[in-house]
């Protein structure tokens, strides 16, 4: 049997980081510039439940028996199997490969389970549907992020820009003109749970300042799908920034990623912030094209670790 394969893309949020996990609404893109991918490889010598993980990015080759439930890739593989209500597996050696930095804000664990689920499902002879992909990738999350709104698994498993909320269906966004954004890394490691965490402790702290931080952040987001889907897009780079504001007040910012922001909005963006949970990880600009050049470089000697350009195209 030849091997099987599956990718799934990057994401990033534009708008709405953290107030999406308290029921208010978010905007998200994929990043088709980074990739997870998983191959599973038959083993016709080997015995059924005999399944072996190879993840050199994290330095991991182990048999799926080794590995604890708990284990990100092992619960993805029992939630498969669970899914279809097998006994066993047959015998195969799984592939995780990744060009997207982990604990970044670009969905890196979202992504490979995907990726895994999907792989996973066409080498049992039955591949499943986006919407089943997503609701077990989201499953997987719960181990990553402890209480993850959803919008990740959502939105790189149906690879479209999407307005989603929280235990609600999400919507497919149209875009009325084709916008350039920068997303450019710290370098700085960034865990979602914990900023999640953080986020809840304050908010229990201050629950009426927090949840006016929720409600202009939410409004916001309002603001942006409107602005994506009818124009004029100058007004999206604004929006951002009033996004980065209310997220700085919220405590989930960082000073690199401050720097990046101020040295993207002094060379030339329209807009920018930081995306996902923050306290590091990625920031993302918007820029006109003939400032893109420019507001790389700037970040590049800004600090930044690297800098992906990726584009929404008008629908």
């Amino acid at each position: 049997m030849p091997a099987v394969s599956a990718s799934a893309p990057g994401k990033i949020i534009l708008f709405g980081e953290h107030a999406v996990v308290y029921g208010w609404p978010a905007i998200a893109i994929p990043v088709h510039q980074v990739q997870a991918k998983a191959i599973v490889l038959a083993n016709p010598r080997g015995r059924p439940n005999e399944v072996k993980l190879q993840a050199p990015a994290i330095r991991l080759e182990a048999w799926l028996a080794d590995l604890p439930m708990t284990h990100p890739l092992a619960k993805a593989i029992i939630l498969v199997r669970e899914h279809f209500q097998l006994a066993t597996i047959p015998a195969c050696t799984i592939r995780i490969t990744s060009a997207i930095p982990v604990a970044s804000g670009l969905g890196s664990g979202a992504a490979v389970s995907v990726a895994l689920i999907r792989a996973l499902s066409i080498f049992l002879g039955h591949p499943l549907p986006d919407e089943q992909v997503s609701s077990l990738a989201y499953e997987v999350e719960k181990i990553h992020h402890s209480n993850p709104s959803g919008i990740d698994n959502t939105v790189i498993t149906f690879e479209q820009p999407i307005f989603f909320t929280r235990n609600q269906p999400f919507e497919l966004l149209q875009t009325g003109a084709d916008l350039t954004f920068l997303i450019a890394d710290t370098g700085v490691k960034s865990s979602t749970a914990e900023a999640v965490n953080s986020v809840r402790r304050n908010w229990q702290s201050d629950e009426r300042k927090y949840e006016g931080i929720f409600d202009s952040i939410g409004r916001i987001a309002l603001e942006a799908r409107n602005v994506i889907e009818h124009g004029p897009s100058g007004q999206l780079g604004d929006l951002m920034t009033r996004n980065q504001a209310l997220l700085k007040e919220m405590g989930v910012s960082s000073p690199e990623l401050d720097t990046l922001v101020e040295a993207a909005m002094n060379s030339g963006a329209s807009g920018a912030k930081l995306s996902g949970g923050g306290l590091g990880g990625n920031m993302i600009a918007l820029a006109q094209p003939e400032k893109v050049d420019t507001v790389k470089d700037t970040l590049l000697h800004s600090g930044a670790a690297d800098v992906i350009i990726t584009q929404l195209k008008k629908s």
